[in-house]
């Protein structure tokens, strides 16, 4: 029989209660290896594993884990509705349960859990906490020159187009605490990939929330198949080139300008 998990001891010091978001689709491979190394590297915090209906298993892999385990949770969805869905799913799932703090991890071990605590710290004094693999410290490995390029590239256009004081928009290993996700209008949210990280990067930094960077190690998967694709890209490009257009409109309208580093500041 499973015990129950005591509320009072769970979390973070400082931040309070944490859940663990981590989306998968036909990640057999991965999950109970990744569920068992944020287990080890931060034994105080929940995990969800938020599954698109996975035809490999990995939901009832997932089941599993949570039945033996109960700092594991399971949300099961309809079908493959992107990386962006799931996370938002994660993120009302943790509301309705009075989290304080909300992780984004992958679920392909490029996020190093062993970085888990590092992140969670920085936390006690951000809104929203980005594992950067673009700020002094961090490391990226295994990667091709031209995804090293594509990041490189895509970040600094997104970091100029939008005028954010942030070096790796499209990060998808983040801390937001409560309040930050309550100051972001989630409703508004429809992108997917590497442009859901950009779009809640963006509504951060326009909401004000306090956004520090955490310099990770980035590791390529070693199991699985990669979802990065050309239309996710394609999608990053063309929403980030919307969103500069309607920010500058913005900022004209209500007399905001740019400050000599770039940067936009909203009031």
């Amino acid at each position: 029989m499973v015990e129950a998990v005591d509320r009072r001891t769970v979390g973070h010091p400082g931040v309070g209660r944490v859940l663990v978001v981590i989306p998968t689709y036909n990640e057999a491979d991965n999950v109970t290896r990744i569920v068992a190394r944020v287990r080890e590297a931060a034994p105080a915090v929940e995990i969800l594993v938020a599954d698109d209906n996975s035809p490999d298993g990995t939901g009832a892999i997932a089941d599993a884990l949570a039945r033996t385990d109960p700092h594991v949770h399971v949300l099961h969805r309809e079908g493959k509705k992107g990386l962006g869905a799931a996370y938002l799913a994660g993120f009302a799932w943790a509301r309705d349960r009075g989290y304080d703090a909300v992780v984004e991890m992958d679920a392909d071990g490029s996020h190093a859990p062993e970085d888990l605590p590092a992140l969670l710290d920085a936390a006690r004094d951000a809104d929203l906490v980005i594992g950067s693999r673009w700020t002094r410290g961090a490391q990226v490995v295994n990667w091709p020159l031209r995804r090293l390029l594509l990041s490189r590239c895509g970040n600094m256009y997104a970091r100029l187009a939008l005028g954010m004081p942030v070096a790796d928009a499209t990060g998808g290993y983040r801390v937001y605490r409560s309040t930050a996700l309550a100051a972001i209008d989630l409703e508004s949210v429809r992108s997917q990939g590497y442009a859901f990280q950009v779009e809640l990067s963006r509504l951060a930094h326009r909401a004000g929330v306090r956004i520090v960077e955490v310099p990770i190690t980035f590791a390529e998967r070693e199991h699985g198949d990669s979802k990065m694709s050309p239309l996710i890209v394609a999608e990053a490009l063309w929403r980030i080139t919307g969103w500069a257009v309607q920010d500058r409109r913005t900022a004209v309208r209500r007399g905001v300008h740019r400050t000599p580093d770039g940067q936009v500041r909203w009031p």
